[in-house]
């Protein structure tokens, strides 16, 4: 009865006061508590309040946009950590789409990407137990695969490509908090550096890598942003104010309510306003990435080289409940400075999650001219270039996939996990030399010969891949290639690995070819 009271004095206020507005939402929450009560006391099963409550909110929100989320308190520690790394687990970020837990990506330098596991595994058992198919939850895949240093789970994922189950065994070890994975001289005058994404650190990491290439005689720059998932917006914008001068606007954002308006402008003299800036980015760069992408490009501050980004354009408001759980409600939108929305376009209609499935089926990461642009979503740049709206930043420069080495003898391989497992027992048996050696010794001097990739080949055979000599040939430099720096990442970590993978990547070298771009576009800026 006193709530009773209490919830018709709440009606009452309402009504008088918000011109029944507010009437409308106590009305809802009037009939949703009866119908919970009638459950309560009158249902045939004993039932979880608690968990029911959560269900239905979360499916509430579901009505709304892919991004707005409830996070129950008991997840709350877990959700909050996720950018800070403060935490112990198995290192992957993942999705749980149709019941089944996604790898998006092992987390760079973390257990999961040292034993393999890739993104778009499916985990299907953890422990022997079966985790697809089961209304899994976030907290679920928590509680299996977080737990402390050195303790060992058991993981087994489907792979596409591989017609069995493929099995892991992972050493949990601290996340690591560093989202700056390598940073190197490209030459006399180029330096490199590679984000992984933008968390609590990534700012500093960055003013480090900048100030000891700029010691090296940076004068130009390649920013890999590629497969960068986001994260934090104030490190993104603070760092794209270390490339403009003061009063330039980086970001702004619209929401239904004036008070989620906002304009972010530079306000700092930068530490690299001059010198020729190329950023790499593809379908894996999002909300962050995307901001840092498209401020440069519409400032005409810097070469935007690979594949269309990903579309995430939301802004999320941390709300927290009384009960100590937490609301992330989209409150706005980003815009880039030429006033192009980054958020690609949603409806309940459509599998928001299966948009880079689409966009592969339609050829887009292979053919630029698969990409339709509406005229009405036309921008231009500070310089007056055009550049297109309507989810995403579009690169200046596309370049496709390159699909040319790939064959299915060399995908058997990666998903049976033959080039890592080699490339690690390579190491394990050559240790003490391999240790002994300069990094640049060894990017220029060592040679993965043919008796090594023939060791790599009776090493499938005895888990049954079948030889391929067409197919071998076709993708035999790729192998060489991965072979070298996965070797090359055992011993120096993401700072030996980039720069021999990054002498035959595609976009890279892009990137270094159209410097001369870059520098025009510096100038005509």
């Amino acid at each position: 009865m006193l709530a009773l009271a209490i919830v018709c004095g709440i009606f009452i206020g309402a009504t008088l006061f918000d011109n029944g507005k507010q009437s409308n939402i106590v009305s809802n929450y009037m009939r949703f508590a009866e119908i919970l009560t009638y459950i309560q006391k009158d249902y045939v099963d004993t039932v979880d309040i608690d968990e029911l409550v959560d269900h239905a909110i979360v499916k509430m929100l579901e009505k709304l946009d892919p991004h707005t989320a409830y996070i129950p308190k008991k997840d709350i520690d877990v959700a909050r950590s996720q950018l800070e790394g403060d935490f112990e687990g198995i290192g992957i970020e993942f999705n749980i789409i149709k019941d089944t837990i996604f790898v998006i990506a092992p987390i760079s330098g973390g257990p999961s990407e040292s034993v393999g596991l890739m993104a778009g595994d499916k985990i299907v058992t953890v422990d022997g137990e079966n985790v697809a198919g089961k209304g899994i939850s976030n907290m679920d895949v928590f509680g299996m695969l977080r737990g402390k240093k050195g303790t060992k789970v058991e993981v087994s994922v489907v792979r596409k490509g591989s017609k069995n189950p493929l099995d892991f065994t992972i050493v949990r070890d601290k996340i690591p908090t560093y989202s700056v994975d390598a940073t190197y001289m490209i030459d006399d005058k180029t330096g490199y550096i590679k984000i992984s994404r933008f968390s609590a650190s990534t700012y500093k990491e960055f003013k480090e890598s900048m100030k000891e290439l700029q010691s090296k005689g940076m004068e130009q720059l390649v920013l890999d942003l590629r497969d960068n998932p986001g994260g934090y917006m104030d490190r993104a914008t603070k760092m794209v104010d270390d490339f403009l001068p003061p009063n330039k606007l980086i970001v702004y954002t619209q929401g239904k309510d004036a008070r989620y308006n906002s304009r972010i402008e530079s306000n700092t003299k930068g530490s690299f306003e001059e010198g020729a800036v190329v950023v790499l980015i593809n379908e894996g760069s999002a909300s962050a990435s995307e901001i840092v992408s498209g401020a440069l490009q519409d400032h005409d501050r810097a070469l935007i080289v690979g594949r269309r980004s990903f579309g995430k354009g939301l802004v999320q408001m941390p709300i927290p409940l009384n009960d100590g759980a937490e609301l992330r409600l989209t409150i706005s939108r980003y815009y880039t400075p030429s006033g192009r929305s980054i958020q690609k376009p949603y409806s309940e209609d459509e599998d928001y999650a299966s948009d880079l499935s689409k966009r592969f089926k339609h050829g887009e990461f292979f053919h630029k001219d698969s990409i339709r642009f509406d005229d009405s979503l036309k921008y231009t740049t500070a310089a007056g270039r055009t550049v297109y709206g309507g989810g995403g930043i579009m690169p200046d420069i596309f370049v496709p996939r390159d699909t040319s080495m790939y064959t299915n003898y060399l995908a058997e391989l990666f998903n049976k996990n033959i080039i890592r497992e080699y490339t690690l027992d390579y190491f394990n048996s050559n240790k003490k030399k391999l240790k002994a050696m300069e990094f640049e010794d060894y990017l220029r001097d060592f040679v993965v010969t043919d008796e090594m990739l023939q060791d790599l080949v009776k090493m499938g055979k005895k888990v049954d891949i079948k030889y391929k000599e067409k197919e071998f040939k076709r993708s035999k430099e790729f192998m060489r290639t991965n072979v070298k720096a996965y070797i090359a990442r055992s011993v120096w970590g993401n700072r030996g690995f980039y720069p021999v993978i990054n002498k035959y990547d595609e976009v890279f070298q892009t990137a270094i070819k159209n410097m001369d771009k870059a520098r025009k576009i510096e100038a005509a800026n």
